[in-house]
């Protein structure tokens, strides 16, 4: 059910193609957030004409609302959101450990506090993977523990070795569940910026032969250049086989960063969030679409883009609909931006094939973030 095929590589950039029980996704690709089953917004039959491949839904707020158990009840996850293409669900780490407050973390997993009705919630490797089982998602992540930036050598290393062993215990319980031939399972490498901890991290994991791997622990709060000093490694320390997910991460010069350095996956709430707060992305920078100088433009958000919001409306009349606070503005932006990050990957796939990347994206940086500019940023 699940394969992964690079095609093309080009130095560390690498095409690929991931082939799942819902259909196949071309790499290096995008996944819009779906964080409640959903993406904000808009609808799959507008997810599909925008281009979206796959889509990442949130495996701790399924969790607690409306359920896995309602949502299997119902057909699953795909039948839940009626999207026929590949799901992958977060295994909900990352929520539980922004919740500093709320939670106590063990060698067995962590108890917390539910943001919705105040209960408490126990959630291990085990009962992550039996939650994603049930939500029926094609590609599934382990339990791991997400430690913030600036965090000591010690806590990081404790996270490091906790992530390794939970690891392992998920693997245990998607095989224990016969889930192998259904959902790929993929462990996340810990470790912040520290070179040896990132590296004992994938060698942990790296051991267990699973389907895919993702970094984790990055985007959190430490500088672009940490980030991209973490990714440099990243080529040498997951198996070159197997698809690379980088998490939380949609900047697109950060794309671009990574890609280069191979990496093959990426989602991000960046198109969607920013879309509501009337920011469209452009291939020659963003538009702040709330700014005055767009009051009588008649031009769409991006010329000879095809998607609906530029075939059919202004950006004065966006403008008006973010002023008015009309909410097919936040709708009609975010039919864009998720069309851009679409054309964006696909031009990165065909500038990997050309052998053409490196140059194409000083190309690509010096047009989206030019110097700052009435209306843009």
């Amino acid at each position: 059910m699940f394969e992964f095929t690079i095609e093309q590589a080009r130095g560390k950039a690498r095409t690929g193609r991931l082939r799942t029980g819902h259909g196949d996704v071309k790499t290096p690709a995008f996944m819009p957030c779906g964080t409640f089953g959903a993406v904000r917004g808009v609808t799959p039959d507008q997810l599909r004409a925008a281009g979206v491949q796959m889509l990442l839904a949130n495996t701790y707020h399924l969790m607690l609302r409306p359920g896995a158990e309602t949502i299997a009840e119902l057909g699953g996850l795909h039948e839940f959101m009626a999207w026929a293409g590949p799901i992958l669900t977060d295994s909900g780490g990352y929520q539980v450990f922004s919740l500093a407050d709320m939670r106590k973390v063990g060698d067995d997993g962590v108890v917390f506090q539910s943001h919705v009705d105040g209960a408490t919630v126990e959630l291990t490797p085990e009962r992550c993977i039996d939650v994603q089982a049930a939500l029926g998602a094609d590609i599934i992540m382990q339990l791991d523990e997400c430690s913030p930036a600036g965090a000591g050598a010690d806590e990081l290393a404790a996270a490091v070795a906790r992530s390794a062993a939970w690891a392992d215990r998920c693997k245990q319980r998607w095989e224990r569940l016969g889930q192998t031939a259904r959902q790929a399972l993929f462990g996340i490498q810990q470790g912040g910026t520290d070179p040896e901890l990132r590296r004992r991290s994938a060698a942990a994991i790296a051991e267990l032969d699973l389907p895919g791997y993702a970094v984790g622990g990055l985007s959190v709060g430490e500088s672009r250049e940490c980030m991209v000093a973490v990714l440099d490694h990243v080529d040498e320390q997951l198996p070159r086989e197997k698809p690379r997910y980088l998490m939380g991460v949609g900047e697109p010069r950060d794309i671009l960063a990574a890609v280069l350095r191979g990496v093959d996956m990426f989602d991000c709430v960046l198109p969607t969030r920013n879309a509501r707060n009337a920011q469209a992305f452009t291939w020659s920078g963003r538009l702040r679409l709330r700014n005055a100088t767009f009051a009588r433009d008649g031009r769409p958000i991006e010329p000879g883009c095809a998607c609906q919001a530029c075939r059919s409306f202004s950006r004065a009349a966006l403008r008006h609909y973010f002023m008015a606070e009309e909410m097919l503005g936040p709708v009609l932006t975010t039919i864009h931006n998720l069309a851009f990050f679409a054309r964006f990957m696909s031009a990165v796939r065909e500038a990997i094939a050309l052998g053409e990347l490196e140059r194409r994206a000083e190309q690509w940086l010096a047009g989206m973030y030019p110097a700052a500019a009435p209306g843009r940023g």
